[in-house]
């Protein structure tokens, strides 16, 4: 009988092993995944500074800025949406700085359904947070040059098609024109890793709970 459990046994042991370590795996992720958040509030609650002149994407990623000048007129509408309005678009327009740099401005928000109102707001003071979207994969759509749609925030290409640096602030204060800011926040962010560890710990006890009910199930045949 010994003979019989021996490699259940083990099965067991060794898969309920696992999953736990699954799950300890999961808890070290969410440490690490708070850290980031806390990191990335701490950053951009920080008073804001001036552009730097050559912005880090490692550096100053999230770095709270302040920007003067003028709108260039020209403009990219992201599709988006948001839970509390709806489908609707990102506005990323050109802005030239006092300093006469060529930037790109992310307004925020403007529904669909007043995407063709005229847009009137030139000049502007703007505080934002300079930011780098990981927006494109393989799956992305290319832009609709004809309808003047974006399917993701490309910076590189949306600074080469506005003649910009590729340099994106995210306004974190109205622009005008209706547009509702959509400042740079942790609120997107998945932070799942709880959840993941609850579930391989949840396998692990059933994983070890089916493990005992074999065993007695072949003590049990053999008695």
């Amino acid at each position: 009988m010994i003979r019989r459990m021996i490699l259940p046994l083990l099965f067991g042991l060794v898969g309920t092993a696992i999953l736990i370590g699954l799950g300890l795996w999961q808890l070290d992720r969410l440490d690490w995944k708070n850290a980031i958040l806390s990191e990335i509030e701490s950053r951009i609650a920080l008073p804001p500074v001036a552009l730097p002149d050559s912005p880090d994407p490692v550096r100053d990623r999230y770095l709270s800025v302040r920007v003067a000048g003028r709108f260039t007129g020209a403009h990219l509408d992201v599709l988006a949406s948001r839970k509390d309005r709806g489908p609707g678009f990102r506005i990323v327009s050109g802005f030239e700085t006092d300093e006469g740099r060529l930037i790109l401005i992310d307004r925020g928000f403007l529904p669909q359904s007043d995407r063709r109102l005229p847009r009137q707001v030139v000049g502007a003071a703007i505080t934002g947070t300079l930011h780098w979207p990981d927006e494109v994969d393989a799956f992305t759509p290319a832009p609709d040059p004809a309808q003047g749609i974006w399917f993701a925030r490309d910076l590189p290409a949306m600074a080469a098609a506005l003649g910009t640096e590729p340099v994106l602030v995210v306004a974190a204060t109205p622009t005008g024109d209706g547009i509702d800011p959509w400042p740079v926040g942790t609120a997107g962010i998945p932070n799942d890793h709880a959840g993941y560890a609850a579930t391989w710990f949840s396998l692990a006890v059933l994983w070890l709970g089916m493990t005992v009910l074999l065993l007695w199930r072949i003590r049990r045949k053999a008695q």
